[in-house]
């Protein structure tokens, strides 16, 4: 199951914006550049901010996120929004002998559809597990004819192991990473996530992602979503037609729901 954590956000981010704000333009020093910013006074310059498309200073702040329980299928999408900082746990050197995985809604609702999916990741399992041993067993010899001992020539076989035998591995596989975005990056990112156009999971990652943001930094985040949160739809024919909805939907987000 997917689940997102908040691990750490630059400090009184939505102040650090206004400040970064005030300072170009105003005649304010760095000494006094966050003297008088009032809540009020920070919520007025984000405002400001996004009536003039102003985008650069709230690259300022950065928010990182812990997120597991997701497909290598999502870490593929997500990882295509450069402008962001990304650890991800290793199958080069953490074993998947035993490993998760991510099922589709729309196979588990059926049956028929589960059962396949299912044996195909036993069977994805099984050849994992048996090009794995077959693996280590060679790397082993020879690393014991080059000289290692048997217990370091079995530590260093296993990883070299790992790193062919996860080629069957589907994408499918359950995976964890480390994430962290600007709050530029990261409204672009929901611009595109957010959107019913986006794949069901990385939409849903998305989602809770900006639920999460939206609770550190309301005013910061409060245009953040999909484009026709804020306007017309910008996919033309390929609109998914629910416009009314989406906002509903995400208005529902802005109060907390």
């Amino acid at each position: 199951m997917m689940k997102v954590t908040l691990l750490a956000y630059t400090p009184d981010p939505e102040r650090t914006v206004a400040a970064a704000a005030k300072l170009c333009y105003s005649p304010s020093s760095i000494d006094t550049v966050l003297d008088g910013l009032t809540d009020e006074k920070t919520a007025a310059f984000l405002d400001r901010l996004a009536d003039y498309g102003h985008e650069s200073p709230i690259e300022h702040v950065s928010f990182t996120f812990g997120i597991e329980g997701v497909s290598r299928s999502l870490l593929a999408q997500i990882t295509r929004h450069r402008i962001a900082s990304y650890s991800v746990q290793s199958q080069r050197y953490v074993s998947e002998n035993s490993f998760e995985f991510v099922t589709p809604p729309e196979i588990d609702a059926i049956p028929e559809a589960r059962e396949e999916f299912l044996q195909a990741m036993e069977d994805c399992q099984k050849h994992y597990n048996r090009l794995a041993e077959i693996l280590t067993q060679k790397h082993t010899e020879t690393l014991m004819a080059q000289g290692k001992d048997e217990k370091s020539a079995a530590f260093a076989a296993r990883k070299q192991a790992n790193e062919d035998a996860r080629f069957v591995l589907p994408n499918a596989c359950d995976t964890k990473l480390i994430c962290t975005f600007n709050a530029r990056s990261l409204k672009n990112f929901f611009a595109h996530r957010c959107c019913n156009r986006a794949q069901w999971e990385i939409r849903a990652l998305a989602v809770e992602m900006l639920r999460l943001v939206k609770g550190v930094a309301p005013h910061l985040f409060a245009h953040a979503g999909p484009p026709c949160l804020n306007g017309p739809c910008p996919e033309g024919k390929m609109t998914c037609g629910r416009m009314a909805e989406i906002r509903e939907s995400f208005a529902r987000l802005e109060a907390g729901e």
